[in-house]
């Protein structure tokens, strides 16, 4: 028995042994996680796998992690998913701010943030966007000055993922007023639980908040929680969100192949016949077959694409300005696959309430409503076109 396979055994007795049967067998929205993990068997969970540094299986041990190489991860990742496990834990500590700090923090910065981000003490969210500066975020204008120990913040975010659940952000803030707009940002992680700090939900069209504004007067971020070099903070910044968009378009999971033999369930199809009917074992309109035909051919082939990247990225690192391919197209799929579920359910897919519709189909027209906003955040289907144009293709402005 190799190495790997008796990973995997001892990783699959452990996974039957301690994951509760509360946290198998579930899906939900990543607007709804705070409802999920908010459970006496969620926490548990969370306590044992953040025990064996499992909730960032591939981070060093000396911060926490799980010091697991590429194909025991991914050994891990099949093992859960065998057994339909919730991840213990998710979140921006460990799809963002984490890898970058891991890339641009300071020893002290990681021994002191990353540990907290295994264990879910630390829960993070981001303060990117403002009012005038979304699609154009250099043009941010929220203001730190020095003071002594400390960064004084003052100025407005917006957009800001699960800020009402975060007790700390990491921050885009302008420090050198007369610096050009790239020039004089800095990167800055901030307290959330402070009395300079005000937020405010907005209600989407979903039904849920998940966004929030954020407002700074006076709050402080410490000296020693600046991310890389003062009025630098420009290129941390980007390196960010190429992590972001990795985890968006779906580069994230490029590491979860198939083991061999494995058949993946057509989900459209199973929703087809149960909607639509089949005829001598086909789905009964041929044209919906052909749409469920183009759609999960393309939706397989942006998965073995992914895992090729995943595969050929030295170290394991995420990729760069690549990343913003795979946002762009896994974006698309996102939300042409909302919209095809809906449209297999005919009027069933478009219920927003009552007795007429189930909880799935409910659940359908939330999901469908929701994928709007995944073309959006994390950087615009536009500002996705610009950057391929410009760092992977090499075309001028």
């Amino acid at each position: 028995m190799s190495n790997l396979d008796a990973f995997r055994e001892e990783t699959r007795a452990w996974l039957e042994a301690n994951c509760p049967q509360s946290m198998r067998n579930r899906t939900f929205h990543w607007e709804d996680a705070h409802l999920i993990y908010d459970t006496d068997d969620a926490r548990q969970w969370l306590k044992v796998m953040a025990a064996r540094g499992w909730t960032a299986p591939t981070w060093p041990k000396e911060y926490a992690g799980g010091g697991l190489s590429a194909a025991e991860a991914q050994v891990l990742a099949q093992e859960m998913s065998r057994i339909k496990a919730v991840a213990a834990s998710s979140g921006m500590g460990l799809a963002m701010i984490g890898p970058t700090l891991l890339e641009y923090g300071t020893e002290e910065q990681k021994k002191r943030h990353l540990p907290k981000i295994v264990s879910g003490e630390a829960t993070w969210c981001q303060g990117y966007s403002e009012p005038g500066a979304g699609s154009d975020l250099a043009a941010l204008q929220t203001k730190a000055v020095i003071d002594g120990d400390n960064f004084v913040i003052n100025g407005q975010k917006v957009w800001t993922s699960g800020a009402q659940y975060a007790n700390w952000m990491f921050a885009l803030v302008r420090t050198d007023p007369n610096a050009s707009k790239h020039d004089g940002i800095s990167f800055v992680l901030l307290d959330m639980l402070q009395p300079g700090v005000t937020i405010k939900p907005i209600s989407l069209i979903s039904g849920s908040s998940p966004f929030c504004e954020t407002f700074f007067d006076d709050a402080l971020a410490k000296r020693e929680d600046l991310v890389g070099e003062l009025n630098k903070g420009w290129t941390v910044g980007k390196r960010l969100l190429q992590f972001e968009r990795s985890g968006i378009g779906g580069l994230s999971g490029g590491a979860k192949k198939r083991k061999p033999g494995e058949v993946k369930r057509n989900e459209f199809a199973e929703i087809a016949a149960e909607y639509i009917g089949k005829v001598d074992g086909k789905i009964a309109d041929h044209g919906v077959r052909a749409e469920i035909l183009d759609h999960s051919m393309t939706e397989r082939a942006f998965q073995l694409t992914a895992q090729r990247v995943v595969q050929e990225a030295s170290s394991g690192k995420t990729p760069g300005a690549a990343t913003s391919i795979f946002k762009l197209v896994g974006s698309n799929l996102a939300r042409n696959s909302a919209e095809l579920k809906s449209k297999l359910m005919g009027t069933q897919g478009i219920g927003w309430q009552g007795e007429g519709f189930d909880n799935k189909e409910l659940e359908t027209t939330k999901n469908w409503l929701s994928s709007r906003a995944v073309t959006i955040y994390g950087g615009t289907n536009e500002v996705q076109m610009n950057i391929i144009s410009k760092r992977v293709l090499g075309l001028p402005d």
